[in-house]
C-alpha cells in the first residue's frame, strides 16, 4: 500500500518538512474548512512517532516561561520539538492575544522549533477543538517532542490528560494551589507536580500539601505504579527544570516498560474521533436552530405544549437520522 500523498499536496510538503505548508494546514484546521480533512487523512498514517508533554495549571503559573527553558533543555539533547500553546478566546470579540509566540522569541529562528498559538473558541476543556488535528501534524513531520500548553481553566482541564504521555501540573505560591487541586481534579491528571516560582514565599508549603494530599488521594497501592513526583523549581532562573525534564523521561520509560503507552495512545485516538463528532453534530445543530421550523418548535416550549428533553429527542432524531 502507498502511503504517499500526492507531490503537490501540502501533506507532501509537511512529510517533506516545510513549515509553511504545515501553518497553513493548521490555519484550515482552525478555521474547520473540508479541504484539511484529506490532508489530514494523507498524514495520519505517518503519526505515531512523537511523544506528547502536556503542560497545564492555574492561570499565572508560569506556564509559558516554563515551555520556553523546556523547549531550550530538549533543543541541547537534538531533540525537533513542536509546541502548540492554547490561549482564551474573549467571549466579546471571538479573538485570542495568542501572546506565546510572542514570548518565545528566541526560538523563532531554530527550524528545529515549531511554536503555535491557538484560540479555544469556546471549548472549555483547556485546549482549542482543533488541537488533536495540529499535534498530529507536528507528529507526521517528525517532531520528536510536542508540548501541549493548555490555559489554565480549573476543571475543564481535564482534557489534557486524553491528549498527553505525560502531564505536568504546575502549581505556584499565593495562588491557593492546595485548594484548587482538589477542586479541579488536578490530582487525577499530574504525572508529574512541578511548584514554580520556588524562591517565593510559600513554595515549600506547597510542596508539603501536595504531598499530603497525594498521600490522602493515594492512586498507587501498588507498589509498581506511578506515584507523582513533586519537583520545586524557578522557571525563570532555569532552576530545577532539568530535573523535571528527568523525572518527564523517568515517566515515559515507566510507561513503555509496563505497557501503558498504548493506553495513552487508544485514549488520545478516541479522543480525536469524539471532538470530529462533536464537532460535525454541533455543526448541523447550529444549522437546525437557524430554520423558520425551529422557532415553531421553540414557540411550543412557551406555549407548555411540550418540554426541552421532548424537543431535544426530536432535534438529535432529525439529525442522527440525516
Amino acid at each position: 500500500m502507498n502511503n504517499q500523498p500526492p507531490k503537490d499536496s501540502l501533506a507532501a510538503r509537511i512529510l517533506a518538512g516545510d513549515v509553511r505548508a504545515a501553518g497553513r494546514l493548521m490555519r484550515w484546521v482552525d478555521d474547520n474548512l473540508p479541504e484539511a480533512e484529506q490532508e489530514l487523512a494523507a498524514l495520519y498514517p505517518h503519526t505515531g512517532n512523537a511523544y506528547f508533554i502536556g503542560i497545564t495549571g492555574n492561570p499565572g503559573a508560569g506556564k509559558s516561561t516554563l515551555v520556553d527553558v523546556l523547549i531550550t533543555r530538549l533543543r541541547a539533547q537534538n531533540l525537533r520539538v513542536g509546541c502548540i500553546a492554547i490561549d482564551p478566546t474573549s467571549p466579546f470579540s471571538g479573538g485570542a492575544i495568542l501572546g506565546d509566540r510572542v514570548r518565545m522569541q528566541q526560538h523563532a529562528l531554530d527550524r528545529g522549533v515549531f511554536i503555535r498559538s491557538v484560540a479555544t473558541r469556546g471549548n472549555l476543556g483547556g485546549i482549542a477543538r482543533s488541537t488533536p488535528a495540529m499535534v498530529q501534524i507536528l507528529d507526521a513531520m517528525g517532531f520528536d517532542i510536542v508540548i501541549i500548553e493548555t490555559i489554565g481553566v480549573g476543571q475543564g482541564e481535564v482534557d489534557i490528560v486524553r491528549l498527553a504521555d505525560t502531564n505536568v501540573v504546575v502549581a505556584v505560591p499565593g495562588l491557593g494551589d492546595d485548594i484548587q487541586a482538589e477542586k479541579a481534579g488536578l490530582m487525577e491528571i499530574a504525572n508529574i507536580f512541578a511548584v514554580n516560582k520556588g524562591d517565593l514565599p510559600g513554595a515549600n508549603r506547597v510542596v508539603r500539601e501536595l504531598r499530603t494530599m497525594l498521600n490522602l488521594h493515594d492512586r498507587a497501592p501498588d507498589k509498581t505504579a506511578w506515584r507523582p513526583p513533586i519537583l520545586k523549581l524557578t522557571a525563570s532562573q532555569d532552576e530545577g527544570v532539568d530535573k523535571l525534564l528527568a523525572a518527564i523521561f523517568e515517566h515515559r520509560a515507566w510507561l513503555e516498560e509496563h505497557g501503558e503507552h498504548l493506553g495513552r495512545e487508544r485514549a488520545r485516538a478516541e479522543q480525536f474521533v469524539r471532538l470530529i463528532v462533536a464537532e460535525k453534530l454541533n455543526a448541523r445543530i447550529e444549522t437546525a436552530v437557524k430554520s423558520p421550523e425551529w422557532q415553531d418548535t421553540i414557540q411550543t416550549l412557551l406555549d407548555r405544549t411540550s418540554t426541552p428533553h421532548d424537543i431535544a429527542a426530536t432535534l438529535l432524531n432529525d439529525i442522527l437520522g440525516q
